[in-house]
């Protein structure tokens, strides 16, 4: 039995929830499940390729829903979670049991792990550590900002490497070890330790590059840092910069996409009216209420930067 996990990749979510997932399956559905990981990143285009879905069973989890008729599982908890209406619609006329969608959840970790003990009787007491972290860092559910920057525990470090490390290949190897062990063992293994120094440093450098060209104005921080290699930078810089800010808008881009990101300070978030999803949603993006993104081309920085300016200036307003 082989079993398709496709997760949102570069995220400590995504690949928490897909050890979950894993970890599930194999003890509440089927004990000699192979597992192949796909990372699923969110594209301007369809982001789902003919033969994605190439097991006996097909999950996605922590990402977008498919309407395709080969897809098993799912579980997501964005408020975007539809590509179109009629993607919508099929998940209401789904009646598998298998499918699963709750934007009510800060993390989809915690949100499987709850769904896959209460219905399938899972004990997830074992992975308790994962599914905690999980919930913080996906919920930026952190104490301060301080914690969430300054990166001292191995859960902030694994995420370091999670969202950051160059190989395409370390979070669909680094899934069954999530499954398994602890963050403090995770942290240790030759495959983190290779890519945790440089990303360390490259994380220092990011906040001295950011410090200086963010522009804090208005109760929010825009800023752009497209022409360099910096797309996986901590999402929380901004407001460990700027504490007394409300929002933050940020250009980043890779070899396959040009990115918006917006973002609501978890410590101002009290002062925080707009759904930062729909209004995201509104250029082709979506997310969270309080955080979310829009993908486009790689050859669409222009316009991407346009609508960076455009909402910084109607945040400000």
């Amino acid at each position: 039995m082989k079993v398709r996990v496709c997760f949102h990749d570069k995220c400590f979510d995504g690949a928490s929830s897909a050890a979950i997932f894993s970890r599930f399956y194999r003890e509440r559905i089927e004990p000699s499940a192979e597992f192949l990981y796909t990372g699923m990143t969110h594209r301007a285009s369809q982001p789902f390729e003919d033969g994605t879905f190439d097991g006996d069973e097909n999950a996605i989890v922590d990402f977008k829903y498919s309407s395709s008729p080969r897809l098993t599982w799912w579980f997501d908890h964005h408020q975007s979670a539809f590509l179109k209406p009629e993607d919508a619609e099929h998940f209401r006329q789904d009646h598998s049991g298998k499918k699963f969608y709750d934007p009510s959840y800060k993390s989809c970790t915690k949100f499987l792990a709850t769904v896959a003990s209460q219905n399938f009787g899972f004990d997830a007491r074992p992975v308790a550590e994962l599914i905690r972290w999980g919930d913080i860092i996906d919920g930026a559910q952190f104490p301060s900002p301080e914690a969430a920057v300054e990166l001292s525990e191995p859960a902030t470090q694994l995420a370091l490497v999670i969202e950051a490390a160059p190989d395409p290949n370390l979070v669909p190897k680094l899934i069954p070890d999530l499954a398994e062990h602890s963050l403090a063992e995770i942290v240790e293994l030759p495959l983190i330790k290779k890519h945790l120094g440089p990303l360390l440093e490259r994380h220092r450098r990011s906040m001295d590059i950011m410090r200086e060209r963010m522009d804090s104005r208005g109760g929010v921080i825009y800023f752009d840092v497209s022409d360099l290699d910096l797309e996986g930078y901590n999402k929380f810089i901004p407001y460990y910069l700027h504490p007394d800010a409300t929002y933050s808008v940020g250009v980043s881009a890779s070899p396959v996409r040009a990115k918006v990101s917006v973002g609501t300070s978890p410590w101002k978030e009290g002062s925080a009216e707009i759904n930062l999803a729909s209004l995201c949603e509104k250029y082709g993006g979506g997310g969270h209420a309080r955080v979310a993104a829009i993908s486009f081309g790689p050859g669409d920085l222009v316009r991407a930067r346009q609508v960076a300016k455009e909402i910084a200036a109607l945040l400000r307003r």
